[in-house]
């Protein structure tokens, strides 16, 4: 799932109240943080989640397989935090601003 820049400003607005509500730590991503991740972006849209490995180069693979492996698209990464968003496919609870609106 791919944002516009737009959009990416938008939900990063909306999210920068947010706290972390996943922390996969050092072992990385096991199949209860998993199921962890799903449920709160099927419940919210849009999290945080908070990402404890050491090297940058693991943490940024955990963090793109989280967009891929989820469906979701990565609106932001900020050191150990890294911000999701998936609309939810029957009813979603935000509204993205539409092109015409966002030019104003």
């Amino acid at each position: 799932m791919s944002l516009s820049p737009v959009h990416k400003r938008y939900l990063r607005q909306l999210a920068h109240t947010l706290k972390p509500t996943v922390m996969i730590g050092a072992a990385g991503l096991s199949p209860q943080v998993a199921d962890a991740v799903h449920d709160e972006l099927s419940h919210h849209e849009l999290i945080k989640v908070r990402v404890r490995a050491e090297d940058r180069s693991t943490r940024d693979a955990i963090m793109d397989s989280l967009a891929q492996d989820f469906d979701a698209a990565l609106v932001q990464r900020m050191g150990h935090i890294v911000t999701l968003y998936r609309p939810h496919p029957e009813k979603p609870v935000i509204t993205l601003p539409s092109a015409a609106r966002a030019a104003k």
